[in-house]
């Protein structure tokens, strides 16, 4: 039997919002294991890739225990929603990375774990552009004490 796989889907095909915005989605398994799973967690989150130690925090966390009785078929999308927060906004830095996303982790009946995780942006920040000696030309003037022409 394949594993299964977990598919995220946020609403409005949304993949930049506004601070202060409601973040709603759904996720669900493409197949049920063989053994039913014994736990899930939802988690909004953001992270930092990139130069230095990577930072995580989390936004919203919901963890739900599944036991045999219960009848949740996985397979039918399951809902989320989250107001989202003022900060940080998503960033694409030369050297660090701010990174927004909906992770999904199933804990299976077996003891392994299979996670989803859907990357999407908070706020608009233009990604950095780097000149050839690493400034952007608007700073060189200032750090050499030359007055701009």
């Amino acid at each position: 039997m394949h594993r299964p796989i977990v598919i995220i889907r946020l609403d409005g095909n949304g993949r930049v919002y506004r601070p202060g915005e409601v973040l709603s989605g759904e996720f669900r398994l493409s197949a049920l294991p063989e053994r039913p799973p014994k736990a899930l967690e939802v988690s909004v989150l953001w992270y930092t890739e990139g130069k230095g130690d990577p930072d995580i925090a989390v936004h919203e966390f919901w963890r739900y225990r599944l036991s045999d009785q219960q009848s949740i078929d996985l397979r039918r999308p399951q809902r989320f929603s989250t107001q989202l927060p003022n900060s940080p906004l998503s960033y694409e830095g030369q050297i660090v990375k701010v990174r927004w996303c909906v992770r999904v982790r199933v804990f299976l009946g077996d003891g392994k774990e299979v996670v989803g995780q859907k990357v999407f942006r908070l706020g608009v920040i233009p990604p950095a552009k780097c000149s050839a000696n690493g400034l952007a030309a608007s700073q060189r003037p200032a750090l050499l004490g030359v007055a701009d022409p």
